[in-house]
């Protein structure tokens, strides 16, 4: 918790001269507010998996389709509470089972005030066992096994993401995220490279979580579908790794086998978590359609995860 309230600090001074050296608007130009999920480490963090006590972001700069805005605000932990959903794809291996105690451990030790959801995706709809809740205990309770029967497979897990991904209009704005345990796997349109990375589905899901500012953070998690196929199994894991990339997530993977434990990867998604921020900036950009974003901090030691652009309807 230090470290974070260093970081806070270390913010505020950095946010005072950006503002005068990003395009101000005039008074008769319009502007929008946006806020986009930020998650700020050092290189030496990413390598160990452990928070440093003094981090200095320096001077945070945000750019939208290359033209710098003004930042308004960023929110800590502290100010801005996680809300986070664990979506979770039904026909898994059953070797998934063996990881549920490590997924109610990691949900006990979230911070106080965590709202958690838990979800499973499966065919023809998205069960949901445990809407929105601060009980952390009750939330953990709610997880159970999954089936590992191929007949459950969903025709496309974003489908489910994208239902999900609107049941955060019940909690408040802020931390956002998802823990997709998936094999990434649309066959909705095809069984080819092209067809899985790029569906209809994995996109409008991509296109809503930057909206609803929710950072998906995926975990290749294999099924009967992609263990007897290299291709399917790169194909689901590369359209996991986009719909991450796109929402200032991050994708977990042991290549194309089923991971002997996520605990390792809980260290390092503690440590993202722990350095989620909610950055607001103004836009100067009205125009409907999609927008690129760039955050960049002045120190070239830090590394910003954040959505790679939104659309503005």
């Amino acid at each position: 918790m230090r470290g974070r309230l260093i970081l806070l600090v270390l913010f505020a001074f950095a946010i005072c001269p950006l503002a005068g050296s990003a395009q101000s608007p005039t008074p008769k130009q319009h502007v929008r507010t946006v806020t986009i999920p930020i998650s700020i480490f050092t290189e030496k963090e990413l390598k160990e998996n452990q928070a440093e006590e003094f981090v200095s972001a320096d001077r945070l700069i945000v750019r939208e389709d290359k033209d710098e805005q003004e930042i308004l605000s960023i929110r800590s932990a502290g100010t801005a509470p996680l809300s986070i959903a664990f979506v979770i794809q039904e026909d898994l291996s059953t070797n998934f089972n063996l990881q549920i105690k490590d997924l109610q451990t990691f949900i006990r030790a979230l911070p106080r005030g965590t709202r958690v959801m838990t979800a499973y995706l499966r065919a023809g709809s998205t069960q949901v066992p445990q809407r929105f809740t601060d009980d952390l205990e009750r939330a953990a309770r709610s997880l159970r096994i999954v089936s590992g029967n191929s007949a459950f497979a969903p025709r496309s897990p974003y489908d489910g993401v994208d239902e999900v991904l609107g049941r955060f209009d019940a909690v408040p704005a802020g931390r956002r995220a998802i823990l997709l345990f998936s094999d990434g796997l649309d066959t909705s349109e095809g069984l080819n490279l092209a067809s899985i990375t790029q569906s209809f589905s994995l996109e409008r899901s991509v296109k809503k979580a930057q909206r609803k500012s929710v950072a998906i953070y995926s975990f290749y998690s294999p099924t009967a579908r992609t263990d007897n196929s290299s291709v399917l199994s790169l194909g689901g894991q590369g359209a996991l790794e986009k719909i991450s990339d796109e929402t200032g997530g991050r994708a977990y993977t042991r290549g194309s086998i089923a991971p002997l434990s996520y605990v390792p990867f809980f260290k390092e998604l503690i440590v993202a978590l722990n350095r989620q921020f909610s950055l607001t900036y103004l836009s100067t950009h009205m125009n409907k359609g999609y927008h690129k974003v760039q955050v960049q901090s002045t120190n070239p030691e830090i590394r910003i995860d954040h959505p790679k652009g939104y659309y503005h309807k």
